[in-house]
Formats: structure tokens, sequence, C-alpha cells
């Protein structure tokens, strides 16, 4: 049976890009969970409701399309902010939570999120939980912003990340914590590639070499 690999971490920490590269390392399917209540926020966005009502969010939720997660739309604050408020939703993640499992169950994936190793997949081989300091991680995300020709202001977005980690942290379903045996990553003074070193030879104490 091929590994499952769980990275969770708050937004802009490097999870995404760490996870990609240990996908592509280790020949396994990627999975960017946090694409799906992106993918749901805006789904609710489009029919003009508020991301916050449970009712419109669990409907997108239920309807979603793998080709919602193609969309060009699913970062900056907007999706943030709308990803943030679905994901809080109890019928929102349960309604998502099979796909997730689905994904990986039979071919093994690297998966990264938020409650990945503590509720998606509690069993996974790996867990990495990856951080950063939230200047650092503000920088990162303005830097990203900015590369995509958006307009942002560093502050601002210091401040809107600062409010999605306390509403993932706070939130009843799932709250983004490390789980009890997830190796602790922190990236603030790393470039990618040291991180990427530090978490491959961690996985590979788990798993070995594959």
């Amino acid at each position: 049976m091929k590994p499952i690999i769980a990275i969770d971490g708050p937004a802009a920490a490097g999870k995404g890009t760490l996870a990609r590269r240990i996908a592509s390392t280790l020949g396994l399917p990627y999975l960017d969970t946090g694409l799906l209540y992106r993918a749901v926020g805006r789904r609710v966005l489009d029919a003009g409701g508020d991301p916050a009502d449970a009712a419109s969010a669990d409907a997108a939720a239920r309807s979603l399309r793998p080709e919602d997660l193609d969309r060009s739309d699913l970062r900056g604050p907007q999706a943030d902010a709308a990803a943030a408020s679905v994901a809080s939703i109890p019928g929102v993640r349960a309604a998502l939570l099979d796909f997730q499992r689905d994904f990986a169950v039979q071919d093994g994936a690297v998966l990264d999120g938020r409650d990945i190793g503590t509720v998606i997949f509690p069993n996974a081989q790996a867990k990495l939980f990856v951080t950063a300091g939230l200047s650092e991680r503000a920088r990162r995300r303005w830097l990203e912003l900015r590369g995509k020709g958006l307009e942002a202001d560093i502050l601002t977005v210091e401040e809107d990340m600062r409010q999605r980690d306390a509403k993932d942290a706070a939130r009843a379903a799932a709250p983004l914590k490390a789980a009890d045996d997830a190796y602790q990553l922190d990236t603030s003074t790393m470039d990618a590639e040291a991180a990427f070193q530090v978490a491959l030879a961690f996985i590979r104490t788990r798993i070995g070499m594959i």
C-alpha cells in the first residue's frame, strides 16, 4: 500500500510548495485540499450568497465539480475570507470528507491543508505541520499577489491573515492545530530547498525509500 503523507499548516507557510515537490519526488498524487474550500466559497459568491450561511455553503459543497478547482480566482483576500467562512461549517467539511479520502486511499497521496493529519487521515504514515511567523507569511503572500499583478497593501494582507488564523484556530469543526504526532517545521528562516530537505528526511524515517 502506498503511503499517505499529511502536510498541514496556516496560509503562506510554504506547505503547498513543499507538498507538491514531495509528491513529485516520491511519485505520489497531490491534492491541495484548501482549493476545495476556496472553490466552494467562490460558488457561493457567484450565486450572490453569503459564505457564512450554512445552507448556501452546504449546497455549494454538494454541487462542487472537479473543474471548479481549475478556476483562476481562487487566490486573494476575497477568496481567502470566503474559504475561511465555509470551512467553519460542519456540513461543508462533511460533504468534502469523502472526496479527500477517496483521492488518496488507493494510490497513496500527499495532501496539504489544515486538518489532514487530525481529521481526514489521522493514521497517515507521515505528518508534518508547516508554519512560519505571521509577518513572514504576510510578506510571502504579498509578494505572491504582486507577482500576479494584483495591488495589495502588506499591512492589509497581514491583518487579513491574522483574522484568518484566528478563525481557523477557533472554529468548532476541525480547528487548525498540529496533530500530536506531526513533525513541526518552522520555515520562517528557510528557503524552499532547505524546507524540502528537512521534510524529505523526516518523511523517509517514516516510510522508507520509495
